[in-house]
């Protein structure tokens, strides 16, 4: 099988204007990733990562059983020390992809949320939920740490859920996960790709440069001091300039108001 054969074995690209959808297909009920899907994925990042014309990105599960139900646990039980680690330098590499793609990811989450798919969604800029999923990091119970990503945790939800999550394995609910952070917004089944659209075509709305840089500081600050994130911004203030956008939009909001 060609490698483009596999990569469409296993994800879909849907596009409507400027927003793409990512879904991953054929991985199991609960939508398990192993390491086809994973390269899959990250190619599918990297290739939507260069198109000007996309503005925000939708990257969902096959279905509504699960958006990510983990790394592929068939496939880990064959793991060696080396191959482990090569394993696990692929999933951290799809998490980097998406960090690093240049619009937003939103992450549609439906049913199950675990392991590898958790990080996955925490390296999703927004976070959208149904009300019936279930967010975990197991695996410590099949004996392993969770690593790579889940080291955004703390930061995202605190160090004390942190802790909880990631040594116990239990799981919690999408009210719950809302709660603590780790989820933007929950909504019903019914109601969640609506709600998606609603978001996609807000952000996609909204001047495509101004996003993207957005995006990048968000990026940035993340290993950044508040003082160093501060000053840094300054500069990217003025460069917002050199686009046209803030005059574009800032033109248009005043004339609507003195209507």
């Amino acid at each position: 099988m060609t490698e483009e054969a596999t990569e469409n074995r296993f994800v879909e690209l849907g596009r409507d204007g400027g927003a793409a959808t990512i879904e991953l297909l054929n991985s199991a009920p609960l939508n398990i990733v192993g390491t086809a899907a994973i390269a899959a994925l990250t190619n599918a990042f990297r290739g939507i990562g260069q198109d000007p014309e996309v503005r925000v990105v939708v990257l969902r599960g096959g279905g509504d059983k699960a958006f990510i139900g983990g790394a592929d646990i068939k496939e880990m039980v064959t793991l060696d020390r080396s191959s482990a680690e090569a394993f696990i330098r692929r999933l951290a590499d799809l998490c980097e992809a998406i960090r690093e793609c240049p619009v937003p990811v939103i992450a549609r989450l439906a049913g199950w949320c675990l392991g590898g798919g958790l990080e996955i969604a925490m390296c999703c800029d927004l976070r959208i939920a149904e009300t019936g999923a279930k967010f975990g990091m197991p695996e410590v119970a099949v004996g392993i740490p969770s690593v790579i990503h889940a080291a955004l945790m703390p930061a995202l939800i605190g160090a004390s859920r942190a802790t909880w999550l990631l040594l116990t394995g239990e799981t919690i609910g999408a009210d719950t996960a809302a709660g603590w952070g780790l989820v933007h917004e929950v909504v019903a089944a019914d109601a969640l790709d609506h709600r998606i659209t609603e978001l996609t075509t807000r952000l996609a709305g909204f001047g495509p440069q101004a996003v993207r840089q957005q995006k990048r500081l968000l990026n940035k600050w993340f290993d950044m001091t508040v003082h160093g994130a501060i000053e840094d911004s300054v500069e990217q203030f003025g460069l917002a300039f050199l686009t046209g956008e803030p005059q574009q939009h800032m033109q248009a909001f005043l004339a609507r108001k003195n209507r």
